[in-house]
Protein backbone atom coordinates (compact mmCIF):
# COMPACT_ATOMS: atom_id res chain seq x y z
CA UNK A 1 0.00 0.00 0.00
CA UNK A 2 1.19 3.01 -1.22
CA UNK A 3 3.30 5.15 2.42
CA UNK A 4 2.01 8.16 1.29
CA UNK A 5 -1.39 6.98 1.49
CA UNK A 6 -0.95 5.41 4.96
CA UNK A 7 0.69 8.73 6.17
CA UNK A 8 -1.97 10.93 4.81
CA UNK A 9 -4.13 12.81 7.35
CA UNK A 10 -7.47 13.41 6.92
CA UNK A 11 -7.02 17.16 7.48
CA UNK A 12 -4.62 16.82 4.63
CA UNK A 13 -7.79 16.73 2.59
CA UNK A 14 -9.63 19.35 0.55
CA UNK A 15 -13.05 20.54 2.26
CA UNK A 16 -11.76 18.47 5.58
CA UNK A 17 -11.37 21.48 8.85
CA UNK A 18 -10.21 20.70 12.43
CA UNK A 19 -14.20 20.48 13.55
CA UNK A 20 -15.10 17.78 10.31
CA UNK A 21 -12.10 15.89 11.24
CA UNK A 22 -13.20 15.54 14.47
CA UNK A 23 -16.74 14.35 13.48
CA UNK A 24 -15.39 11.45 11.41
CA UNK A 25 -12.47 10.28 14.07
CA UNK A 26 -15.27 10.10 16.60
CA UNK A 27 -17.35 8.35 13.75
CA UNK A 28 -14.23 5.94 13.48
CA UNK A 29 -13.07 7.26 10.45
CA UNK A 30 -9.99 7.68 11.10
CA UNK A 31 -7.88 7.62 7.84
CA UNK A 32 -8.23 7.95 3.89
CA UNK A 33 -9.17 4.29 3.39
CA UNK A 34 -11.40 4.56 5.65
CA UNK A 35 -13.49 7.73 4.03
CA UNK A 36 -12.74 6.17 0.40
CA UNK A 37 -15.13 2.99 1.75
CA UNK A 38 -17.61 5.23 3.64
CA UNK A 39 -21.31 5.77 1.86
CA UNK A 40 -22.35 9.19 2.08
CA UNK A 41 -25.60 8.89 3.53
CA UNK A 42 -23.81 7.44 6.72
CA UNK A 43 -21.19 10.89 6.36
CA UNK A 44 -24.32 12.96 6.32
CA UNK A 45 -25.55 11.46 9.79
CA UNK A 46 -21.81 12.08 11.26
CA UNK A 47 -21.08 15.81 10.00
CA UNK A 48 -24.06 16.60 9.02
CA UNK A 49 -24.77 18.78 5.68
CA UNK A 50 -25.55 17.70 2.11
CA UNK A 51 -25.77 14.77 0.50
CA UNK A 52 -23.35 16.14 -2.36
CA UNK A 53 -20.99 17.46 -0.12
CA UNK A 54 -20.22 14.19 1.82
CA UNK A 55 -20.33 12.59 -2.27
CA UNK A 56 -17.32 15.63 -2.54
CA UNK A 57 -15.22 14.46 0.31
CA UNK A 58 -15.58 10.36 -0.81
CA UNK A 59 -14.81 11.55 -4.29
CA UNK A 60 -11.85 13.33 -3.24
CA UNK A 61 -10.42 10.28 -1.07
CA UNK A 62 -10.36 7.97 -4.32
CA UNK A 63 -8.84 10.48 -6.21
CA UNK A 64 -5.92 10.32 -3.66
CA UNK A 65 -6.01 6.57 -3.79
CA UNK A 66 -6.14 7.03 -7.93
CA UNK A 67 -3.03 8.87 -7.99
CA UNK A 68 -1.58 6.63 -5.63
CA UNK A 69 -2.19 3.95 -8.12
CA UNK A 70 -4.19 1.53 -5.38
CA UNK A 71 -7.90 2.41 -7.50
CA UNK A 72 -8.08 2.39 -11.75
CA UNK A 73 -8.17 5.73 -13.07
CA UNK A 74 -12.09 6.73 -14.46
CA UNK A 75 -11.09 5.48 -17.85
CA UNK A 76 -8.17 3.51 -18.98
CA UNK A 77 -7.62 1.00 -22.19
CA UNK A 78 -9.03 -2.81 -21.73
CA UNK A 79 -5.77 -4.10 -21.63
CA UNK A 80 -4.33 -1.82 -18.69
CA UNK A 81 -7.18 -3.64 -16.26
CA UNK A 82 -6.28 -6.79 -18.01
CA UNK A 83 -2.72 -6.75 -16.96
CA UNK A 84 -4.26 -5.67 -13.54
CA UNK A 85 -6.14 -8.34 -13.21
CA UNK A 86 -2.98 -10.90 -13.64
CA UNK A 87 -1.87 -9.50 -10.60
CA UNK A 88 -4.84 -10.52 -8.22
CA UNK A 89 -3.86 -12.58 -5.79
CA UNK A 90 -5.98 -16.14 -5.46
CA UNK A 91 -5.61 -18.24 -2.33
CA UNK A 92 -6.46 -22.31 -2.78
CA UNK A 93 -9.92 -23.53 -1.26
CA UNK A 94 -7.86 -26.50 -0.08
CA UNK A 95 -9.33 -28.74 -2.90
CA UNK A 96 -7.73 -28.99 -6.76
CA UNK A 97 -11.26 -29.63 -8.54
CA UNK A 98 -12.88 -26.53 -6.37
CA UNK A 99 -10.03 -24.01 -7.42
CA UNK A 100 -10.19 -25.11 -11.27
CA UNK A 101 -13.69 -24.16 -10.81
CA UNK A 102 -12.80 -20.82 -10.08
CA UNK A 103 -10.14 -20.30 -12.19
CA UNK A 104 -7.10 -21.14 -9.51
CA UNK A 105 -8.97 -20.50 -5.87
CA UNK A 106 -10.74 -17.43 -3.92
CA UNK A 107 -9.84 -13.91 -5.86
CA UNK A 108 -8.66 -11.15 -4.28
CA UNK A 109 -11.17 -7.42 -4.89
CA UNK A 110 -14.05 -9.33 -5.14
CA UNK A 111 -16.91 -10.96 -2.97
CA UNK A 112 -17.27 -14.63 -3.28
CA UNK A 113 -20.46 -16.14 -2.27
CA UNK A 114 -20.92 -19.64 -1.39
CA UNK A 115 -24.73 -20.89 -0.57
CA UNK A 116 -26.39 -23.86 0.06
CA UNK A 117 -28.62 -26.16 2.42
CA UNK A 118 -26.88 -26.87 5.67
CA UNK A 119 -24.41 -29.82 6.11
CA UNK A 120 -22.90 -28.64 2.76
CA UNK A 121 -19.67 -27.61 3.43
CA UNK A 122 -20.07 -23.72 4.04
CA UNK A 123 -18.41 -23.59 7.10
CA UNK A 124 -16.16 -26.27 6.42
CA UNK A 125 -14.83 -24.17 3.10
CA UNK A 126 -14.52 -21.14 5.67
CA UNK A 127 -12.55 -22.99 8.24
CA UNK A 128 -10.45 -24.17 5.38
CA UNK A 129 -9.32 -21.59 3.87
CA UNK A 130 -8.63 -19.79 7.46
CA UNK A 131 -5.41 -22.26 7.24
CA UNK A 132 -4.72 -21.90 3.17
CA UNK A 133 -5.01 -17.68 3.50
CA UNK A 134 -1.96 -18.02 5.44
CA UNK A 135 0.33 -20.21 3.38
CA UNK A 136 3.04 -18.75 1.07
CA UNK A 137 1.79 -17.54 -2.61
CA UNK A 138 4.65 -20.15 -4.19
CA UNK A 139 1.70 -22.37 -2.38
CA UNK A 140 -1.00 -20.85 -3.45
CA UNK A 141 -1.77 -18.57 -0.19
CA UNK A 142 -2.16 -15.16 0.37
CA UNK A 143 0.62 -15.00 2.99
CA UNK A 144 -1.90 -13.05 5.13
CA UNK A 145 -4.06 -13.49 8.45
CA UNK A 146 -7.53 -13.97 7.70
CA UNK A 147 -10.69 -11.85 9.78
CA UNK A 148 -13.50 -14.35 10.53
CA UNK A 149 -16.83 -12.49 11.19
CA UNK A 150 -19.14 -15.58 12.62
CA UNK A 151 -22.80 -14.83 12.89
CA UNK A 152 -23.66 -17.97 13.46
CA UNK A 153 -21.59 -19.04 16.16
CA UNK A 154 -20.41 -21.55 14.19
CA UNK A 155 -16.81 -20.83 13.93
CA UNK A 156 -14.59 -23.76 15.97
CA UNK A 157 -10.87 -22.87 16.51
CA UNK A 158 -10.37 -26.53 17.40
CA UNK A 159 -11.27 -27.67 13.42
CA UNK A 160 -9.22 -25.23 12.02
CA UNK A 161 -6.40 -26.20 14.58
CA UNK A 162 -7.02 -29.99 12.91
CA UNK A 163 -6.86 -28.84 9.35
CA UNK A 164 -4.10 -26.79 9.97
CA UNK A 165 -2.08 -29.76 11.88
CA UNK A 166 -3.24 -32.37 9.06
CA UNK A 167 -1.70 -30.25 6.50
CA UNK A 168 1.74 -30.05 7.75
CA UNK A 169 1.32 -26.31 9.39
CA UNK A 170 1.80 -25.72 12.91
CA UNK A 171 -1.86 -25.64 14.17
CA UNK A 172 -0.89 -22.70 17.16
CA UNK A 173 0.44 -20.30 14.73
CA UNK A 174 -2.15 -20.36 12.34
CA UNK A 175 -4.57 -19.83 15.21
CA UNK A 176 -2.47 -16.29 16.11
CA UNK A 177 -3.36 -15.33 12.80
CA UNK A 178 -7.09 -16.07 12.14
CA UNK A 179 -8.85 -12.73 14.12
CA UNK A 180 -12.27 -13.76 15.36
CA UNK A 181 -14.94 -11.37 15.59
CA UNK A 182 -18.21 -13.12 17.22
CA UNK A 183 -21.49 -10.72 16.24
CA UNK A 184 -24.74 -10.25 18.27
CA UNK A 185 -27.27 -8.72 15.89
CA UNK A 186 -27.73 -6.83 12.98
CA UNK A 187 -26.30 -3.54 14.35
CA UNK A 188 -23.31 -4.72 15.67
CA UNK A 189 -22.94 -6.36 12.20
CA UNK A 190 -23.25 -3.10 10.24
CA UNK A 191 -20.56 -1.57 12.78
CA UNK A 192 -18.01 -4.45 12.48
CA UNK A 193 -17.66 -3.99 8.18
CA UNK A 194 -17.96 -0.23 9.45
CA UNK A 195 -14.84 -0.30 10.74
CA UNK A 196 -13.32 -3.01 9.41
CA UNK A 197 -10.40 -1.50 7.30
CA UNK A 198 -8.85 -0.36 10.22
CA UNK A 199 -8.40 -4.12 11.48
CA UNK A 200 -7.48 -5.54 7.85
CA UNK A 201 -4.50 -2.82 8.21
CA UNK A 202 -3.63 -4.28 12.01
CA UNK A 203 -3.69 -7.65 11.41
CA UNK A 204 -2.42 -7.55 8.06
CA UNK A 205 -5.54 -9.37 6.90
CA UNK A 206 -5.66 -10.96 3.30
CA UNK A 207 -9.33 -12.58 3.68
CA UNK A 208 -12.15 -11.48 5.17
CA UNK A 209 -14.84 -14.43 6.55
CA UNK A 210 -18.32 -13.25 6.85
CA UNK A 211 -20.24 -16.75 8.08
CA UNK A 212 -23.04 -15.97 7.26
CA UNK A 213 -24.15 -12.41 5.75
CA UNK A 214 -27.73 -12.63 6.07
CA UNK A 215 -28.53 -14.69 9.28
CA UNK A 216 -29.07 -11.81 11.36
CA UNK A 217 -30.95 -9.86 9.09
CA UNK A 218 -33.23 -12.72 8.16
CA UNK A 219 -33.70 -13.53 11.81
CA UNK A 220 -34.59 -9.79 12.93
CA UNK A 221 -36.64 -8.40 9.90
CA UNK A 222 -39.73 -10.13 9.49
CA UNK A 223 -42.36 -10.19 7.27
CA UNK A 224 -43.15 -8.10 4.51
CA UNK A 225 -43.68 -4.93 5.85
CA UNK A 226 -39.67 -5.11 6.87
CA UNK A 227 -38.64 -6.45 3.66
CA UNK A 228 -37.61 -3.12 2.24
CA UNK A 229 -35.55 -1.64 5.96
CA UNK A 230 -34.05 -5.15 5.41
CA UNK A 231 -32.53 -4.76 1.75
CA UNK A 232 -31.39 -1.73 1.84
CA UNK A 233 -29.39 -2.40 5.19
CA UNK A 234 -27.87 -5.64 3.36
CA UNK A 235 -27.44 -3.31 -0.20
CA UNK A 236 -25.40 -0.93 2.15
CA UNK A 237 -23.53 -3.83 3.83
CA UNK A 238 -22.35 -5.78 0.88
CA UNK A 239 -21.00 -2.59 -1.32
CA UNK A 240 -19.17 -1.41 1.39
CA UNK A 241 -17.69 -4.95 1.81
CA UNK A 242 -17.02 -4.57 -1.95
CA UNK A 243 -15.16 -1.21 -1.66
CA UNK A 244 -13.43 -2.73 1.10
CA UNK A 245 -12.57 -5.62 -1.10
CA UNK A 246 -11.31 -3.58 -3.94
CA UNK A 247 -9.74 -0.56 -1.86
CA UNK A 248 -7.32 -2.76 0.61
CA UNK A 249 -6.82 -5.84 -2.03
CA UNK A 250 -8.45 -7.88 0.05
CA UNK A 251 -10.75 -11.53 -0.75
CA UNK A 252 -14.16 -11.08 0.59
CA UNK A 253 -15.89 -14.65 1.36
CA UNK A 254 -19.53 -15.06 2.32
CA UNK A 255 -21.70 -17.53 3.35
CA UNK A 256 -25.40 -16.97 2.16
CA UNK A 257 -28.55 -19.32 3.52
CA UNK A 258 -31.39 -20.84 2.01
CA UNK A 259 -34.86 -20.51 1.31
CA UNK A 260 -37.38 -22.84 -0.16
CA UNK A 261 -40.03 -22.20 -3.46
CA UNK A 262 -42.93 -23.65 -2.60
CA UNK A 263 -44.02 -22.87 -6.12
CA UNK A 264 -41.36 -25.14 -7.70
CA UNK A 265 -42.74 -28.16 -9.08
CA UNK A 266 -39.62 -28.29 -11.33
CA UNK A 267 -36.11 -29.29 -10.63
CA UNK A 268 -34.58 -27.78 -7.29
CA UNK A 269 -37.04 -25.53 -5.08
CA UNK A 270 -34.04 -24.02 -3.28
CA UNK A 271 -32.84 -20.50 -3.62
CA UNK A 272 -30.29 -18.02 -2.17
CA UNK A 273 -31.77 -15.56 0.53
CA UNK A 274 -30.92 -11.93 0.10
CA UNK A 275 -32.94 -11.68 -2.92
CA UNK A 276 -31.49 -9.79 -6.24
CA UNK A 277 -29.20 -7.25 -3.73
CA UNK A 278 -27.01 -10.17 -2.42
CA UNK A 279 -27.23 -11.76 -6.27
CA UNK A 280 -26.17 -8.00 -7.73
CA UNK A 281 -23.31 -7.56 -5.90
CA UNK A 282 -21.34 -10.13 -4.98
CA UNK A 283 -18.76 -11.75 -7.95
CA UNK A 284 -19.29 -14.95 -7.83
CA UNK A 285 -22.21 -16.95 -7.10
CA UNK A 286 -21.46 -21.01 -5.86
CA UNK A 287 -23.85 -23.53 -4.83
CA UNK A 288 -23.21 -26.26 -2.85
CA UNK A 289 -25.18 -29.40 -3.13
CA UNK A 290 -24.88 -32.90 -1.55
CA UNK A 291 -23.91 -35.72 -3.80
CA UNK A 292 -23.77 -38.43 -1.12
CA UNK A 293 -20.52 -38.40 1.19
CA UNK A 294 -19.04 -36.18 -1.40
CA UNK A 295 -20.26 -32.23 -1.99
CA UNK A 296 -21.21 -31.07 -5.62
CA UNK A 297 -20.20 -26.99 -6.26
CA UNK A 298 -21.93 -25.50 -8.99
CA UNK A 299 -20.86 -21.91 -10.34
CA UNK A 300 -24.47 -19.79 -10.81
CA UNK A 301 -23.22 -16.77 -11.00
CA UNK A 302 -19.83 -15.32 -12.88
CA UNK A 303 -18.35 -12.44 -14.91
CA UNK A 304 -16.26 -14.63 -16.44
CA UNK A 305 -16.67 -18.06 -15.17
CA UNK A 306 -18.10 -21.34 -17.46
CA UNK A 307 -21.36 -21.98 -15.48
CA UNK A 308 -19.94 -25.81 -14.70
CA UNK A 309 -20.07 -28.10 -11.59
CA UNK A 310 -17.54 -29.99 -10.01
CA UNK A 311 -17.06 -32.31 -6.87
CA UNK A 312 -15.20 -32.02 -3.39
CA UNK A 313 -14.93 -33.69 -0.05
CA UNK A 314 -14.78 -32.96 3.61
CA UNK A 315 -12.13 -34.30 5.10
CA UNK A 316 -10.24 -34.07 8.46
CA UNK A 317 -7.71 -32.00 6.33
CA UNK A 318 -10.90 -29.86 5.82
CA UNK A 319 -12.13 -29.13 2.05
CA UNK A 320 -10.04 -31.44 -0.48
CA UNK A 321 -10.81 -33.47 -3.51
CA UNK A 322 -12.57 -36.79 -3.02
CA UNK A 323 -9.48 -39.02 -4.32
CA UNK A 324 -7.51 -37.62 -1.73
CA UNK A 325 -9.30 -38.41 1.52
CA UNK A 326 -6.67 -36.92 4.11
CA UNK A 327 -7.55 -39.13 6.84
CA UNK A 328 -10.72 -40.37 6.09
CA UNK A 329 -13.77 -38.65 4.95
CA UNK A 330 -15.70 -36.47 8.09
CA UNK A 331 -19.39 -36.31 6.70
CA UNK A 332 -21.15 -35.69 10.24
CA UNK A 333 -19.70 -32.15 10.14
CA UNK A 334 -21.37 -29.08 9.15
Amino acid sequence: MAQSILDAELGDLEGIGPATEKKLRDAGVESVLDLAVALPEELVEVIGGSKENASALIFTAHRMLKESGLLDKDFIPAIEAYQRRQTMLRCTTGSQNLDDLLKGGIESQAITEVWGDYGTGKSQLCHTVCVTAQMPSAKRGFAGSVVYIDSEGTFRPERVYQIAQARGLDPEEVLKRVIVCKVYNSPHLELVIRNLGKYIEKFDAKLVVVDSIISLHRAEFLGRGTLAERQQRLNRLVHRLLRIAEIYNVAILVTNQVQAQPDAFIGDPTKPAGGHILAHACTYRIYLRKAGQQRLAIMVDSPYHPYSQTNFAITEGGIDDPEIKRNGPVDSVK
